[in-house]
């Protein structure tokens, strides 16, 4: 493998930067229209008649469960298990890659399911089976290219984080501009060409992939089993078992802050005044504010982790994992204070939702990228593939309860259920907290 070092860090590194960068924007630039396609178009087209191949089979199974659901708590429940799903599935595409494909065969064949899947959205009726493929496709996709950034350092380098670090920027980056493209297209010219878009941009993930190979570790036998590589110790037991008590935790960390592509993307279309200067944004473009905030913040909070480490005052993994889900749940507050305390009953000025996504992006920041760098420092070998796919497992779960949450949107006082969501939060962040001692028996120092 090339020892040729940019910016410190090896070429491979900036490779899985720009085809993640690329995949975030089809994933997000999908995401940002997907609850105003379902409730703007999509149900209202097929109560008119217009066929959607598994619609109502999924509909009466999810109103088997939860009773009638309106329009906005279908899409809500759609979302949550389409969402949900996305991070089902890479529990099964990191043990296929561990001991099948090996991980650039899994990368290559979730990227291109999900390229199909985002251009079957061109057609109303296959909807829900392109949701099916961009599930499968990412199951392949996601922790597979995740634990090559881990392959590209020694145990023990204290790089690690940084790439991590580096490596979320890519994720935001393609996050920043998917709604600007995609929601921008989708909102003004027409549903399916901001799904096209997405499509295209899967495409040229895949071909960054492509080309760079060379610069990533050499393509990898399927692992051999823990058995045959040696047995788990007692410690890696711990580990594993103090690693799915955080995942547990922080399912509700997910189900709360997925909200903003779910219900905040609503209330920001609905509610909330996107005017400036006499020119109306398109109400997708909110979700471009959070990765936007993490470009601004992640370098203050990489400097600020270099500076206590130097000062031999670094904070834990766990302890910033706590700070990140209190300070998501504080965001809340921010349209507690807008839309009940100052009795304005119109919009709200998009400046208070901007305000609230920097208080959960600073959150993020503290919880996200520091659990990826944790799961790839205490993965026994053989086994980073499903323990990336377990931590993503949270994600499943907490999607999933992101639906059922947001199906209160429409009953609930706006206050109430921000209210709601602010609790939820920081009640996970001192869970977390209560849970440290017993945490950092089982992980050590990390």
């Amino acid at each position: 493998m090339t020892q040729k070092r940019f910016f410190g860090h090896p070429p491979g590194l900036f490779v899985l930067f720009f085809t993640e960068m690329w995949e975030r924007f089809s994933y997000y630039g999908m995401r940002a229209l997907l609850v105003l396609y379902m409730t703007e178009h999509l149900l209202k087209a097929a109560q008119t008649g217009q066929e959607v191949y598994g619609l109502a089979l999924l509909r009466r199974l999810l109103e088997s469960a939860f009773g009638p659901l309106g329009e906005q708590a279908l899409a809500s429940q759609i979302y949550g298990l389409y969402t949900g799903l996305v991070y089902l599935t890479p529990l099964f595409g990191g043990l296929l890659a561990d001991r099948v494909l090996g991980r650039r065969s899994a990368v290559l064949l979730g990227g291109s399911l999900m390229a199909i899947g985002h251009f079957l959205m061109a057609g109303e009726a296959w909807f829900l089976p392109a949701l099916l493929f961009l599930i499968v496709g990412n199951g392949c996709f996601k922790p597979n290219i995740s634990g090559q950034v881990g392959d590209l350092y020694p145990p023990g380098d204290p790089r690690r984080d940084g790439a991590f670090t580096i490596f979320y920027m890519g994720v935001n980056l393609g996050a920043f501009f998917s709604p600007l493209v995609c929601g921008t297209l989708g909102q003004r010219y027409g549903w399916h060409y901001g799904f096209a878009a997405a499509g295209v941009g899967m495409l040229l993930g895949l071909l960054v992939y492509g080309w760079g190979r060379r610069y990533l570790p050499a393509a990898e036998q399927p692992l051999p089993r823990v058995g045959q590589a040696g047995a788990l110790s007692a410690k890696d037991y711990q580990a594993i078992a103090a690693l799915g008590t955080i995942a547990l935790l922080n399912v509700m960390f997910w189900a709360v802050y997925e909200q903003q592509g779910n219900t905040l993307q609503l209330f920001a279309e609905h509610e909330t005044d996107w005017h400036l200067f006499g020119w109306e944004m398109p109400s997708t473009w909110f979700q471009s504010l959070n990765p936007a905030f993490i470009f601004m913040l992640a370098p203050l909070i990489d400097a600020h982790a270099r500076r206590q480490s130097r000062r031999g005052r670094q904070a834990s993994s766990i302890g910033k994992m706590a700070l990140g889900a209190v300070l998501l749940g504080a965001s809340f507050f921010v349209l507690i204070f807008a839309v009940g305390a100052t009795g304005h009953p119109g919009k709200i000025s998009f400046l208070w939702l901007a305000l609230c996504t920097l208080v959960y992006t600073l959150g993020e920041l503290y919880l996200s990228p520091v659990g990826l760098s944790l799961v790839s420092k205490i993965a026994p070998p053989g086994l980073i593939g499903l323990l990336m796919g377990i931590w993503f497992l949270s994600s499943f779960f907490g999607n999933l309860l992101s639906g059922y949450i947001g199906s209160f949107y429409q009953t609930m006082p706006r206050p109430a259920f921000f209210l709601l969501l602010a609790g939820l939060g920081i009640g996970t962040g001192l869970a977390i907290l209560a849970m440290k001692p017993l945490l950092r028996k089982a992980l050590g120092s990390v």
